[in-house]
């Protein structure tokens, strides 16, 4: 079992995401990945959008989302 498949409890947090940095609007213990649905644990949460203020759950998820944008080379 890794971080991101055990049961996270509580209700999730909604952030501002910013660069290199987020700001709690309302505290939770978790977001949730915008690709994979996967609950990611605040403490965890190592990769976000600014422009689009999503999470993601890890550099394959975020390569994912800015690839269906047409931000990257697919």
């Amino acid at each position: 079992m890794n971080q991101f498949e055990r049961d996270i409890g509580g209700r999730p947090a909604v952030l501002e995401y910013l660069d290199g940095e987020y700001r709690v609007m309302t505290p939770g213990a978790f977001v949730v990945c915008a690709v994979t649905g996967t609950k990611i644990p605040l403490e965890a949460l190592r990769y976000w959008s600014v422009d689009l203020q999503e999470p993601y759950a890890g550099p394959a998820a975020a390569l994912k989302r800015m690839q269906e944008k047409g931000l990257t080379p697919k």
